[in-house]
């Protein structure tokens, strides 16, 4: 773990390079990994270097601005977050960390960080891997977002994350929750970044996925105009890295090994 200063902004980041010989003489894009919601560096726990060393993409993780370690941010965040973290932070950590060629693994909100930036920009961008992705909003993905609001105020979920939010763990959580329950939230959409987006897209998703439904694959698949590939999975949650790790380290392990 170390940190990166990003536009004056100290993040936290962790870099992994492979193991066991995995190494290639050909130069490999970094597996740049971004967090869901409520994640961070250490929310990944040891899957970033799994991927690494299957793979044998070095890869770096950091955690956004007001998560994990890195510096805080001020409340309420503007209802524009995800994109602002695709048009400004996200090509600023890239050109600081000295990434020239990514894959960008994305959860949740992370993976529709990774949309936009694809959709928009798509600089230094050789994939996109992405689980449980968001491009509208659903009212069953609102009511989970009440309910774990709820278990923050008055259950031990303030508790979990604060060991790895620390003094952050209040701005991380509002400035998540608050964000997507607020009415004017309802309208946030980004379908107008799928058409553009060519590059190769392989979306994970449970089937009991608490935050989201099917339809945000189906609408990733119809519209984005380079090759998708999608797995979904049984008996399986919000966080496909978590509750079936092997089956998506092994998914996203064969697309990364087509896409080089």
């Amino acid at each position: 773990m170390t940190w990166l200063t990003v536009a004056g902004v100290r993040l936290e980041v962790a870099r992994y390079t492979p193991r066991g010989g995995g190494t290639s003489s050909a130069p490999r894009p970094t597996l740049v990994f971004l967090h869901e919601g409520l994640g961070s560096v250490s929310l990944w726990r040891d899957f970033p270097q799994a991927l690494t060393d299957a793979t044998g993409c070095s890869a770096l993780a950091y955690s956004r601005q007001g998560y994990g370690r890195s510096d805080p941010v001020a409340l309420p965040r503007p209802l524009s977050f995800m994109h602002d973290e695709a048009r400004e932070a996200l090509p600023a950590l890239l050109a600081a960390a000295g990434i020239d060629e990514a894959i960008l693994v994305g959860h949740s909100d992370g993976a529709s960080i990774a949309l936009i930036y694809a959709g928009e920009n798509g600089s230094r961008l050789r994939a996109l891997v992405l689980e449980a992705p968001h491009v509208f909003v659903e009212e069953s993905g609102l009511t989970s977002i009440a309910r774990a609001r709820e278990s923050y105020r008055t259950g031990d979920l303030r508790e979990k994350l604060a060991r790895h939010h620390g003094a952050n763990v209040d701005g991380a959580f509002y400035g998540w929750a608050d964000s997507w329950l607020d009415p004017a939230f309802r309208t946030w959409n980004l379908e107008e970044f799928l058409p553009a987006i060519k590059v190769p897209t392989l979306v994970i998703q449970g089937e009991s996925d608490e935050y989201g439904t099917l339809e945000q694959v189906e609408r990733i698949r119809r519209q984005v105009s380079g090759p998708v590939e999608r797995l979904i999975l049984p008996h399986c949650g919000h966080s496909p890295h978590r509750d079936q790790r092997a089956a998506t380290l092994a998914a996203m392990t064969e697309f990364i090994r087509k896409v080089l």
